[in-house]
């Protein structure tokens, strides 16, 4: 099988991260989380548009709200906002703050959301992480779950790098990863109470020695249930069957930090792959590609239920 690595023109995030991609609008939306910015790539238009979040730093992931088509949920330092933006406009505003996290403890002043994903139901699951000092010491991150209505609950603590996030409906799994655990553990997961329980790991990438371990980042999922998970300084997605442990596909792009992906376009049959250019890496990094000719199909993504 050969696939083809193409580059979105006008892409460029410095670290690009949360791709979602809205199967109603045809739209990828993404971010460049340490600009505090918000990216749109048109695939009728085979465009991307930008904008900076007002008053805001910090933009780590994008949700488009269920029954909307202008407003987002959006992870910025400890928060989740909600953010009107028309998707063409150079800015966007925030309208309110959905709900906080890790508040009144000085511990937790150096974290911030990372990556967040809805379940198949629209509950958002989202994680935290220092951004601040060393995270694979301090392990000061956790996951947590938003259900329609406003409710929050803590699902996991002891986190380093809260990332990738991925679900199967055909097998009540859950897919997870904390990138200092250099790990994807699956979880068995229930649909109707949104609870993820009996972690154990289906993919390790740890390696001899420290300095050879690649870090897993963001994740998705095809609809055959093998996982995508990216590697921030491997070059390579790698296309894991979580029932074997075994790598099917390495996926190979021209940019050392891959931080996440997500199936697109009119059939969902398009990887589309966020990398970052933090430490100066050297161009392309940060570019954002479509990976096509893959022989896969992606589940469509969940919108927020606010």
């Amino acid at each position: 099988m050969t696939y083809q690595v193409v580059p979105l023109a006008d892409s460029y995030a410095e670290l690009g991260e949360g791709p979602h991609w809205d199967i109603e609008t045809q739209n990828l939306y993404y971010v460049d989380i340490t600009a505090g910015k918000l990216l749109r790539y048109n695939y009728k238009d085979d465009k991307v548009y930008q904008a900076k979040i007002e008053g805001e730093d910090l933009a780590s992931f994008i949700i488009p709200v269920a029954g909307t088509s202008d407003t987002f949920a959006v992870g910025s330092g400890r928060r989740v906002i909600i953010v009107k933006w028309d998707g063409i406009s150079t800015n966007a505003q925030v309208e309110k703050t959905l709900f906080e996290v890790q508040k009144n403890d000085k511990r937790f002043e150096g974290n911030r959301f990372n990556d967040g994903k809805c379940d198949p139901k629209g509950r958002l699951f989202a994680g935290t992480m220092r951004y601040v000092g060393d995270e694979f010491e301090h392990r000061w991150g956790e996951l947590y779950k938003y259900e329609e209505g406003g409710n929050v609950e803590l699902v996991k603590t002891d986190v380093g790098i809260s990332n990738g996030l991925a679900w199967n409906e055909k097998t009540n799994k859950f897919y997870y990863i904390d990138t200092t655990d250099f790990e994807v553990k699956e979880y068995d997961y229930d649909f109707e109470t949104g609870k993820p329980v009996n972690p154990k790991v289906v993919f390790n990438l740890r390696r001899d020695s420290p300095k050879n371990h690649l870090l897993p980042d963001g994740m998705t999922i095809d609809t055959e249930g093998n996982i995508y998970v990216a590697t921030f300084n491997g070059y390579t997605i790698y296309k894991v069957n979580p029932v074997t442990g075994k790598i099917l596909m390495e996926i190979k792009l021209p940019c050392k930090q891959i931080t996440s992906a997500a199936f697109g376009g009119p059939n969902l049959d398009i990887l589309y792959v966020t990398t970052s250019s933090r430490g100066n890496e050297p161009k392309p990094a940060g570019t954002t590609y479509k990976v096509t000719g893959l022989e896969a199909k992606g589940l469509p993504m969940t919108k927020i239920e606010i």
